[in-house]
């Protein structure tokens, strides 16, 4: 009788351990989806910041109350917006988040491309005067310069 009350005893001691384990990993990769209010550029699961364990306490107890994955984000976005979620889901609140760092490339590569070509003509225009007139304009230029600068 002792032994069988050991072995069952050993036996709920070992499945709470597995469980508990398995929550840890579950509660885990939650953190690791979601963002600190706080520090913004971190995960929870990352930050250090008391509304973080705050949080992080708030997620154990939805999932230990039996709360899915699924649910638990959507109880966090509900209540924070998009911006908890470390990878917020493409739609139109987020559009600028997702495509403006691309945006600001392609504008940039224009503005340098433009740049490149302006400066690639102006230099072609140069070289096809002959050399007295391209003195001539240099000269010019430096006159208006050095005039604007005195008045």
């Amino acid at each position: 009788m002792k032994a069988a009350f050991v072995a069952v005893l050993a036996a709920v001691v070992a499945s709470s351990a597995w469980c508990d384990e398995a929550l840890d990993a579950r509660l885990k990769s939650l953190e690791n989806e979601l963002r600190c209010l706080v520090c913004q550029n971190q995960t929870l699961a990352e930050s250090n910041a008391p509304l973080a364990e705050d949080l992080r306490k708030e997620v154990r107890a939805l999932a230990t109350d039996g709360k899915s994955d699924e649910q638990i984000r959507a109880y966090l976005v509900a209540r924070y917006g998009d911006f908890v979620l470390y990878n917020p889901p493409v739609k139109s609140t987020t559009y600028l988040l997702w495509f403006g760092p691309f945006l600001l490339l392609a504008a940039g590569a224009i503005s340098w491309w433009r740049l490149v070509r302006h400066r690639s003509r102006v230099s072609g225009d140069a070289s096809s005067m002959p050399e007295s007139a391209s003195a001539d304009v240099s000269v010019a230029r430096a006159r208006v310069l050095l005039d604007d600068r005195d008045a």
